[in-house]
């Protein structure tokens, strides 16, 4: 009987191993394409703005410098550090207010005793499909709201997102209601279930939907774009975008009357130095949470 167990499990081993070394070399030719173009970026950024526009991208940089960003930190630093401040404080008091919300919604809606439940959801799912337009929503944020020159224009407009309420919900729904039903007995408020219950139940979504608002904050530019006027309130991306504007501008010529025309700007490698500037605090951060969306794709996958 041991024989055959040993000579069974020698048969199917054979098979995993070439199922498994086929899938660790899909994947790594699969890592392998999505990491180029990130390390092309982050060569280039290095390289002679001169060297990249004659011979093109590389892998490694071409004539190696640090000119780039001793430009955009020594002309433009103590400016950077505050939209980095800036972008870094609506991320994480916006990321924690839309969380707040959201998941008290998301959580009201799971549960079907609520009363006009449908009617609210088609009310929050029409809002997905049809909105007032632009100007409309510039005119209500401004005069109504004073959404000019201030945090509350870079946090408030992103504070409520239908769709991750709606899959946030998703995840309350799985929750049996029986848990929910005993702490009703034991005299509990809905409060209490949402805090003590619900939440820590949906880690994963909570995480999830948390760290797409957090890159919804981190990369937006739209909102300063239409609302700030003041440099002082300028997020990151939206500081580093005008950064970029007028490098291309000063270097293709649209320069003010009496400035010099035939500038020359590392054009090529400023766009790769902001994209590295950019993104770097979001790759040091996504491998500690990376877990919790793996388990969000799963969640659901394996049913009983």
């Amino acid at each position: 009987m041991a024989e055959k167990q040993k000579a069974l499990k020698v048969k199917t081993s054979k098979g995993d191993k070439a199922v498994k070394i086929f899938a660790y070399v899909f994947v790594s030719l699969i890592a392998l394409m999505c990491f180029i173009p990130l390390l092309m970026v982050f060569s280039v950024s290095f390289s002679d703005n001169t060297a990249v526009v004659q011979r093109g991208y590389s892998i490694f940089p071409r004539n190696f410098t640090t000119n780039t960003y001793l430009y955009l930190f020594v002309h433009s630093g103590k400016r950077i550090l505050r939209a980095y401040g800036v972008t870094f404080y609506i991320t994480v008091v916006g990321t924690l207010l839309a969380m707040l919300i959201t998941s008290m919604c998301a959580f009201a809606l799971s549960i079907k005793t609520l009363k006009y439940r449908n009617v609210i959801s088609y009310i929050c799912n029409f809002t997905i499909i049809f909105s007032a337009g632009l100007i409309p929503w510039y005119y209500v944020c401004v005069n109504w709201y004073g959404f000019s020159n201030n945090f509350r224009a870079l946090i408030v407009p992103q504070l409520v997102s239908v769709f991750n309420m709606f899959l946030l919900r998703t995840y309350f729904s799985q929750i049996p209601i029986s848990l929910y039903e005993s702490a009703r007995i034991d005299g509990a408020s809905y409060f209490k279930i949402w805090s003590t219950i619900a939440v820590p139940l949906t880690k994963t979504g909570m995480m999830t939907v948390g760290m797409m608002f957090a890159l919804g904050y981190w990369n937006d530019w739209w909102n300063a774009l239409m609302f700030i006027d003041d440099r002082d309130y300028f997020p990151l991306q939206y500081y580093l975008y005008n950064i970029l504007s007028n490098v291309n501008a000063i270097s293709s010529g649209r320069v003010p009357a009496g400035a010099a025309a035939a500038i020359q700007l590392p054009t090529e490698t400023v766009k790769m130095a902001v994209t590295i500037v950019t993104i770097g605090p979001i790759i040091f951060l996504y491998p500690f949470i990376q877990k919790y969306f793996v388990d969000g794709i799963m969640t659901g996958a394996v049913k009983e």
